[in-house]
């Protein structure tokens, strides 16, 4: 299975991913993410084994992060990828931690990918396969609220992704 850490958005906050996609100028092949796709990837786990499942989901069900606010607004585009993706702007030290933690735990059970991760860059991918750099629209800030996270299981067997959520926790609201 091929799986990753990710925070998966609430309807309203993906609408507003797909009202930035869909202002792209782009060239074919490049195609838009499917509106039900939007994550932002806190680890990545790459092939894991069915037996290693149960352990994942001990190592996500012991982690404490509290729940905060994202901001996006900015779009970039990556050449190496190919991709189009909305930056955050504002991306709470918490969700660094639960990141660094998540992939942490990983490592120590040798459940990550095999390659060195790359440096951590909090972002919603918005298209693929864009050949060449597009005329990247101004998009106006928005906030996502973010209140769990998931482990994911990817399965791009087929023309497009398709992504279920295997489990889910939430994070601490603080008094």
């Amino acid at each position: 299975m091929r799986l990753f850490f990710a925070l998966w958005p609430e309807s309203d906050v993906a609408r507003q991913f797909a009202h930035a996609a869909s202002q792209l100028q782009q060239s074919s092949p490049a195609r838009l993410v499917n509106f039900r796709n939007y994550h932002l990837t806190l680890a990545f786990l790459g092939e894991v084994s069915a037996a290693n499942l149960v352990v994942l989901q001990q190592i996500g069900g012991r982690q404490r992060a509290s729940c905060c606010n994202i901001v996006f607004g900015g779009l970039e585009y990556w050449p190496d990828p190919k991709v189009v993706v909305s930056i955050a702007q504002v991306f709470p030290t918490a969700l660094y931690d639960l990141s660094a933690q998540l992939r942490g735990a990983a490592d120590q059970h040798r459940l990550t990918a095999t390659s060195p991760a790359p440096q951590f860059r909090a972002h919603v991918t918005l298209a693929r396969k864009v050949a060449q750099a597009p005329v990247l629209p101004t998009v106006p800030p928005f906030s996502w609220s973010v209140n769990s996270f998931s482990l994911v299981r990817s399965d791009a067997s087929g023309d497009e992704s398709v992504y279920t959520v295997v489990d889910t926790w939430p994070l601490l609201y603080e008094k």
